[in-house]
């Protein structure tokens, strides 16, 4: 068969289309880049000139990344935090909202429709933060320890939304061809129904990872020491405190621009943004359609 020859039409189409999508990634990529050229600026010419795309060597400076790991052990540990609690977040994530999509899209589970709702019902209502704090920290025991900052993010009813909807789209005759053949319910879930589920898999422990890593305000609630800081909540203080210098420094008459505090800011987004970016091109072939499959009904 010879080859097919396109069209001038569809080279048009083709083209105004590449075209359309370089700039749209142009104007993603464009921001993380400013962000990372003025994290290697001296802060006197952020203030002067602004952000540049190009750094001269007179413009080019390290301090933000000097006193952003002034107290690189604090750094390191916090990064420890992060790193275990997104791992075993997301793991655990992974397992009890699979699990629970699967459970309540099975045709024979009679009271699927009665847990549907009390699902989404939360979604709807809830009692506050107030309640929620009391409950956390007086009952539950969360003040100071690792766990709090597990245990709130480990269930989303918009991922189980998500499972739900995508375990549909599994023929449930494999479900009882694997009854037929003895297997356990747990047995099922793990080597039929999680091994077709990688699409989704993947989507999930993308929106978790993302959750747990970027999570500050748990940190802020339960943690009154820097023992369990995270990485948001260490890099927040950091700059908290830049800022409280940067006052100080005005209201003594010193040199603001001898403290990088914009260049602070930069540099802190690609510390704590670096790995997780790294991340999504391993998940990236499975992430559209981990979102669309199960979605729409043959």
């Amino acid at each position: 068969m010879g080859s097919k020859i396109k069209g001038k039409d569809q080279i048009i189409f083709e083209v105004i289309g590449y075209i359309l999508v370089f700039l749209f990634a142009l104007a993603c990529v464009i921001p993380f880049y400013l962000i990372i050229m003025g994290s290697f600026t001296k802060e006197s010419t952020i203030v002067t000139t602004g952000y540049k795309l190009w750094l001269t060597a007179k413009d080019f400076s390290t301090e933000a990344y000097a006193m952003a790991f002034k107290s690189p052990q604090t750094i390191l540990k916090a990064y420890g935090v992060t790193i275990f609690v997104t791992v075993v977040g997301t793991v655990l994530s992974i397992f009890l909202t699979t699990m629970t999509g699967y459970v309540l899209a099975r045709k024979d589970f009679p009271w699927k429709n009665g847990f549907s709702f009390f699902f989404f019902f939360t979604t709807l209502f809830n009692g506050g933060l107030v309640p929620y704090y009391l409950l956390c920290t007086t009952y539950l025991g969360f003040t100071n320890r690792i766990y709090s900052l597990i245990l709130p993010g480990m269930f989303s009813v918009w991922n189980m939304i998500i499972a739900k909807s995508f375990m549909k789209g599994i023929p449930f005759e494999m479900v009882e061809a694997a009854k037929i053949d003895g297997a356990g319910d747990f047995c099922i879930y793990y080597k039929v129904i999680l091994p077709m589920a990688k699409p989704l898999v993947a989507t999930i422990t993308l929106f978790v990872a993302l959750a747990y890593w970027n999570d500050w305000y748990n940190c802020m609630l339960f943690m009154s020491t820097g023992e369990h800081w995270n990485l948001q909540y260490t890099l927040q203080n950091i700059l908290n405190s830049s800022e409280a210098l940067k006052r100080i420094a005005v209201l003594t008459g010193m040199q603001v621009g001898q403290l990088p505090s914009e260049g602070l800011k930069l540099a802190m987004t690609v510390i704590a943004t670096g790995p997780i970016v790294l991340l999504y091109p391993f998940l990236q072939k499975y992430f559209v359609k981990g979102l669309t499959l199960g979605a729409v009904k043959g």
